[in-house]
């Protein structure tokens, strides 16, 4: 003989079976994944009867179907919700409001369904009840591939980016439907080591066409890795960000100067500030070979030492010394532009503290000593994953050496007297060098 009890267990199992078979037609006839509201089964059920909840709830806690309950919830936007922390909410919160409910993931990875979708692997992820906001991260080199290639638009500031086909080349015979491709945005994230890696939402991976989504999938790093600090803040939480990249203050930091040399009365220090079009490849590396930071240092001495304009310098300090051959005859020959900056700071500015001075020139000296070290013997392109920490001090202390050689020229009196406007970051050295 059966109890009330066994009877009523009875009819939330044929109950939670029919909702199910509901929420899987619209997850998997909605295009994206979407869940079904609650409301929308009125038609089907009694939906406010104590019956059909306590179905609903039995559910969850046997983990049939699964339930988003605060902000979009047509989308499952995160998968690690833990089942007591659903029923939580599910007791707690207004019911059915805009309650929607999905199948779960081990109803999902079950289903006949799953098989439309095993050529794109992060599609089948959704499809298998990822959360569309869940990431993953990738070894660096996978961005080669579009920062190399002329026909995609490869932008980053090194804590956010995208990637996009050229508009030339959309819809174009020239590229295959399949390169044709647009990743919204990418992110990067870091290990307990500060070890780098890219980082990008299922959702936007699943919009790649099947071969680029194999492409990164080959590429996958999987560990304990955490997003961006910025970046999680802009994604997830909806904020502007704290700090701006240490790339991007470089360039602004040459800006300054170049405006603080026109309120002196002078031509323009750095002949370029690089700020209305930084070049792609300043920025992190994306391999860590010795080839990739000799051409990192070449940049970045273009775009300081070489940069340096004389003209700034002149009727200030000499740009040209005499120099007497073996025979008694005199030679003109013109100073670097590293000996040119030394003796103005010198001649104009003496500190109580020489030491930022001092660390400044050394700066300038150094990247021109790396720079010139390839030239003078030959190197394999040899792998090397301390190469990334080597690049990131170098950084740190090139953006030391142009603030500081802003901070110099701050203290003009014209520049006192009339200061050009600071990004707030920058002025407060809130600066991501990560």
């Amino acid at each position: 003989m059966q109890t009330n009890t066994h009877l009523a267990l009875k009819k939330e199992t044929y109950v939670i079976e029919e909702v199910l078979e509901e929420i899987q037609n619209q997850y998997f006839g909605s295009g994206n994944f979407n869940g079904m509201p609650i409301y929308r089964l009125a038609d089907n059920f009694d939906i406010e009867s104590d019956g059909f909840r306590s179905a609903i709830r039995a559910g969850i806690e046997n983990e049939i179907i699964t339930a988003t309950f605060h902000g979009n919830t047509h989308i499952r936007a995160f998968s690690g919700f833990k089942k007591e922390q659903l029923l939580e909410w599910f007791d707690s919160e207004k019911y059915p409001a805009h309650i929607c409910l999905y199948p779960h993931q081990n109803v999902l990875k079950g289903s006949k369904l799953l098989d439309k979708y095993k050529d794109s692997p992060y599609e089948l992820e959704l499809a298998k009840g990822a959360g569309q906001l869940d990431y993953r991260t990738f070894d660096l080199s996978v961005l080669e591939y579009y920062r190399n290639d002329p026909r995609y638009s490869y932008e980053t500031d090194f804590i956010h980016g995208s990637i996009s086909i050229e508009s030339e080349y959309f819809e174009s015979e020239l590229v295959p439907e399949s390169d044709q491709i647009l990743l919204k945005t990418f992110g990067f994230a870091y290990d307990k080591d500060f070890g780098r890696y890219v980082a990008v939402f299922i959702r936007y991976l699943s919009d790649l066409s099947p071969e680029h989504q194999k492409v990164w999938a080959a590429k996958e790093i999987k560990g304990d890795i955490k997003l961006h600090p910025d970046y999680y803040a802009s994604s997830i939480q909806g904020s502007w960000g704290t700090k701006i990249s240490i790339f991007q203050a470089f360039v602004e930091e040459l800006e300054l100067i170049n405006k603080m040399s026109k309120l002196i009365g002078k031509p323009e220090l750095f002949r370029n500030s690089y700020c209305a079009q930084r070049p792609v490849e300043f920025g992190f590396l994306l391999r860590p070979t010795v080839s990739e930071f000799n051409d990192f240092v070449l940049l970045i001495d273009k775009m300081m030492s070489d940069n340096i304009n004389k003209k700034f310098f002149e009727d200030d300090v000499p740009t040209e010394s005499d120099e007497e051959r073996d025979d008694g005859k005199i030679i003109v020959r013109a100073k670097g532009t590293i000996q040119i900056l030394e003796s103005w700071v010198n001649k104009y500015f003496h500190p109580q503290d020489p030491e930022p001075i001092d660390q400044m020139m050394m700066t300038f000296k150094k990247v021109r000593r790396l720079r010139q070290q390839p030239a003078h013997k030959v190197n394999t392109n040899v792998f090397d994953q301390g190469i990334f920490k080597k690049q990131r001090e170098l950084v740190i202390d090139a953006y030391d050496a142009v603030r500081t050689l802003r901070m110099i020229l701050a203290n003009h009196p014209n520049v006192k007297n009339n200061p050009p406007d600071i990004n707030e970051r920058l002025f407060k050295g809130e600066i991501w060098d990560i």
